[in-house]
């Protein structure tokens, strides 16, 4: 019995393609593409306001999979990384999870590895592949990130899973030009993460987005309010830039009245930012290619405004800076943001 269970076991592990339920009306295409992934190999654990431990990454899976079955004229992908367990101690199970969705409904569902392939994201974008192979993209598609700060250099240590294997910015950016394809830019990326409004991250994904939307700041448990992509689509004279607008006013409303820490939302209008990121690029890389050896100085972050190398009269141009300062500490006073963040000049 011990060695048919283990039979079981080895066949559910098997790298199969996932079964698709295809029969949903090819008459009624989807609007928009909304694709998740969720970081949950890290440490994810809070308090609600029961005081009951909660981990952040399931709450954002739940959510897009409410958001997934609430929306019948959209297509959505969750791809969910968990660490990796292993059974009996000895043979190791999958650690990502991936649902695909279409017109509210469960189309496909499977378990993959995540350290297969030219890429930590190969796996996954097989799966994305597969589910729209055949057919046109929606006319909107937009691409979700949550999870911890999405390292500029080194990047050791992001996966709990795998603490040798170096993920950055870089990486991520990857995967953003894999899903944009040759159809032209994704209409929208949002990072749910703490310090995603740099020149270097921003500069980076630009190319694969024509609106980001991110904090230049530490984001609060890192992870937007995903309410408005409920009612996504009901408005037919809604504009990508219109709802990128609400979505960034619904996610600092939320955070500025839950939390009494800096709330920073900022909206990047990629096109128009242009001008500011050619400008200090290659200052800011020159930062980066010695941070590496910096780590027993520990440089601080601060407002790009703040260093005279990155201040510009056009680092404004593009943005929409929502920003409350802390209720507390000194930096309570702070007017406001210029909603680039970068590292302090260390002499």
């Amino acid at each position: 019995m011990a060695w048919l269970a283990l039979t079981v076991f080895l066949g559910s592990c098997s790298s199969g393609p996932p079964v698709r339920d295809d029969s949903w009306p090819a008459a009624t295409p989807p609007l928009y593409s909304l694709i998740f992934f969720v970081h949950g190999d890290a440490s994810y654990t809070y308090h609600d306001a029961l005081g009951e431990a909660r981990e952040a990454d399931d709450v954002v899976v739940s959510a897009a999979r409410a958001i997934a079955e609430a929306n019948p004229r959209a297509e959505v992908y969750i791809f969910h990384e968990i660490p990796r367990r292993h059974f009996l101690f000895i043979f190791p199970r999958r650690d990502g999870r991936a649902y695909h969705y279409r017109g509210g409904r469960l189309v496909a569902e499977n378990s993959y590895w995540r350290d297969q392939g030219d890429s930590r994201f190969a796996s996954a974008l097989e799966f994305y592949g597969a589910g729209g192979a055949g057919r046109e993209p929606p006319p909107t598609r937009m691409l979700f990130y949550f999870g911890h700060e999405l390292p500029e250099v080194g990047g050791s240590g992001y996966d709990a899973s795998y603490p040798d294997r170096k993920f950055t910015v870089e990486d991520f950016a990857g995967c953003a030009r894999a899903l944009a394809g040759t159809s032209g830019k994704l209409d929208l990326l949002v990072l749910g993460t703490c310090y995603g409004g740099t020149p270097h991250t921003i500069g980076r994904l630009a190319p694969s987005a024509r609106y980001i939307i991110a904090s230049p700041e530490n984001l609060h448990l890192s992870y937007f309010d995903l309410q408005p992509l409920i009612h996504i689509g009901i408005d037919p004279d809604e504009t990508t830039a219109r709802f990128a607008k609400d979505f960034s006013r619904s996610a600092f409303e939320r955070l500025a009245s839950e939390v009494q820490t800096t709330v920073s939302v900022v909206l990047y209008d990629t096109e128009a930012t242009q001008t500011y990121l050619d400008s200090v690029s290659d200052t800011y890389d020159r930062w980066l290619a010695t941070a590496d050896g910096m780590a027993d100085r520990s440089p601080a972050r601060c407002d790009c405004a703040q260093e005279a190398a990155y201040a510009s009269p056009t680092m404004s141009t593009g943005l929409t800076v929502l920003y409350r300062a802390p209720n507390f500490g000194r930096m309570k006073n702070t007017p406001g943001h210029s909603g680039w963040e970068c590292w302090r000049s260390v002499d």
